[in-house]
């Protein structure tokens, strides 16, 4: 495995193509991203893209060809691997100036790193031959950032031969997906989101990689995505159970995140950071024990001494300040900055119009919409080229995707082989039952709008890096969607990746002049808009299950109020005026919750 980055945050996964090729912008600079490898064929397509940049011969992996997913997967992180060497190999032998790459290197580093400590040292060192061995130990010291890769685990349909029969379960996409990853030469980690999927769970120790070595070590690691403590416990111990390491939990904000929001039951950040902070230490002792048990049972090396295991932080950061507050209060060891680095080209691949969108958006123009086809509340931008598409189809009288790629398709009410509900095929069958039931005007419309809002997201997620990077005969046609963070709206412009990272170490200011609440209090807020807009939903047919999930909701928001509330001192040591401004917005946000309890007193 190779060292650790030596920078405290990483950017995480977003979308299908705004991080594809990150590594190439980052991995020299120490910094570690994740890369999407759930579309083969935008892999393919980019692989193409970057042997023809970096001169490299590049031979087609077709998809009539055998395990066509996998190797199409193995072969771009072959090629993201193989060109981060030679960048790194590139740096080390550049020369300490003002504007080179390699001063560039530790000139971003934090200021707790023992790395710009001894940068440092060496600029003020007078002696020519005490300089020279100080730049040779930072040549030295020089380590890339991590290419890790995700793979959203409900992703995971079934695959058909050209016959129509389904293919062996390993051709499912998750499972292929994770098999793309491990037979690459890159050694770092895949990070898992959405959920537990056993199948793909249960493969993982079909690899070597992913069990110890013979001096206990792990060639490539397991991350896991999660929403609060009971989540990163229960996987955690599934996969120890199997002799499988997770080696970080990377907790992720329910509602203040990109793309696809999996709400928590009202349980808040604050509260399930500190959850994680007071049980860590006995989680990894457990999970050690287990692990170490069940590899011995398999005969295999055990786990080195006191495995590593990270806990890391990510959603809705937004200072250095609250940042810091993640490292040292809460003891996490890393953070995740997504969203911000969306207007950093040179991190990200957006192309010139969606940019254009995102450094104007405001808070009205983020929202949590209903366009995903899983069904899943959506983070994402109004007015996309993606949403006129949608709406031009729809004016056209043809609704609905042509549905290519398939990584969506999940319905069966019409069809025995799953569909999407963003296809055209889908949406042309469900408006004509609709229809056929004679609804009431308003119910009628209402459904019909439901069924129309989905968009494609196998396409609208990739065709930025197609635009951008000019790949296809029609790219200018391909319309986007994009997946920020409701924290967008806090950041205006486009920013230099030096300014964005000196902005997260509190060393430059990339905040717009609109007044932005702390990150916990930014997400309280939208958790009770979650929470009211689910109690108006079921109100008229309320269940009994649907009364206590409400009830529960509600209390854990009000424990979480309280919880910050008697933290503010501890959370804001010697910042008076910080506790009294926070204090003002958690008795707003409880007075707001406590007058939607009152009015519906048959819910709570």
């Amino acid at each position: 495995m190779q060292p650790t980055s030596p920078h405290t945050f990483h950017i995480p996964v977003m979308g299908l193509a705004f991080t594809v090729d990150s590594p190439l912008k980052v991995a020299r600079f120490g910094i570690s991203s994740v890369v999407s490898i759930g579309d083969d064929s935008l892999l393919e397509q980019m692989r193409a893209h970057y042997c023809q940049q970096y001169l490299r011969p590049y031979t087609p992996i077709a998809m009539d060809q055998e395990d066509y997913r996998a190797r199409r997967i193995t072969a771009y992180l072959d090629l993201l691997d193989e060109v981060v060497k030679e960048q790194i190999e590139a740096l080390r032998h550049e020369d300490f100036t003002p504007a080179s790459e390699l001063t560039k290197y530790f000139t971003l580093l934090p200021e707790s790193s023992p790395l710009r400590a001894l940068y440092l040292q060496m600029l003020h060192t007078t002696d020519s031959e005490q300089k020279h061995h100080l730049q040779q130990a930072l040549r030295e010291a020089v380590v890339p950032g991590r290419i890790d890769v995700n793979i959203m685990t409900k992703l995971d349909k079934t695959n058909y031969a050209k016959n129509g029969e389904p293919l062996p379960q390993e051709y499912c996409d998750a499972l292929a997906a994770l098999r793309g990853f491990a037979n690459s030469t890159v050694q770092a980690a895949v990070v898992f989101s959405a959920g537990m999927n056993m199948r793909l769970y249960s493969y993982l120790d079909q690899f070597a990689c992913f069990l110890p070595g013979k001096n206990g070590e792990l060639q490539k690691q397991v991350i896991i995505k999660v929403s609060d403590y009971r989540s990163a416990y229960v996987q955690g111990k599934i996969l120890a159970k199997k002799g499988i390491w997770v080696s970080e939990f990377r907790i992720e904000s329910g509602l203040n995140c990109g793309g696809h929001a999996f709400a928590t039951d009202g349980y808040l950040l604050g509260p399930i950071l500190e959850e994680f902070k007071q049980n860590r230490a006995a989680m990894r002792t457990e999970l050690e024990s287990m692990c170490c048990a069940a590899l011995a049972g398999k005969g295999l090396p055990v786990l080195q001494a006191q495995a590593l295991q990270r806990i890391s932080v990510q959603g809705g950061l937004g200072t250095a300040k609250e940042d810091e507050l993640m490292l040292r209060h809460y003891g996490m060891d890393a953070t995740g900055w997504g969203t911000p680095f969306l207007l950093v080209p040179e991190a990200t691949t957006v192309d010139n119009d969606t940019l254009a969108k995102l450094v104007q958006a405001t808070q009205k123009d983020l929202y949590l919409s209903p366009i995903s086809p899983l069904g899943v509340p959506f983070n994402a931008l109004r007015d996309t080229s993606s949403e006129a598409q949608k709406l031009a189809r729809i004016a056209s009288g043809k609704p609905g995707s042509p549905c290519i790629k398939k990584h969506l398709v999940s319905n069966t009410e019409f069809t025995d082989e799953p569909i999407c509900t963003a296809s055209r095929k889908y949406q042309r069958r469900k408006l004509a039952q609709l229809q056929a039931q004679n609804l009431a005007p308003e119910v009628y419309l209402a459904q019909e709008a439901n069924v129309l809002a989905k968009e494609c997201l196998c396409d609208g997620l990739a065709n930025a890096a197609l635009q951008l990077l000019q790949i296809g005969k029609k790219a200018a046609s391909k319309a986007v969607t994009i997946c920020p963070g409701p924290n967008l709206a806090f950041f205006s412009g486009v920013f230099k990746l030096q300014e964005m990272v000196d902005h997260i170490y509190g060393r430059f200011n990339a905040l717009n002049d609109t007044y932005r609440p702390h990150v916990f209090v930014n997400e309280l807020r939208m958790y009770i808009d979650y929470w009211k807009n689910k109690k108006a939903e079921q109100l008229e047919t309320l269940t009994d299950k649907q009364r206590k999930y409400l009830q529960s909701f509600w209390q854990n928001l009000q424990e979480g109020i309280s919880y910050y509330k008697q933290q503010l001192p501890t959370l804001f040591a010697d910042q008076l005026e910080k506790q009294v401004l926070m204090l003002d917005e958690l008795l707003e946000a409880e007075e707001q919750l406590w007058l939607a309890r009152l009015k519906e007193t048959s819910i709570v």
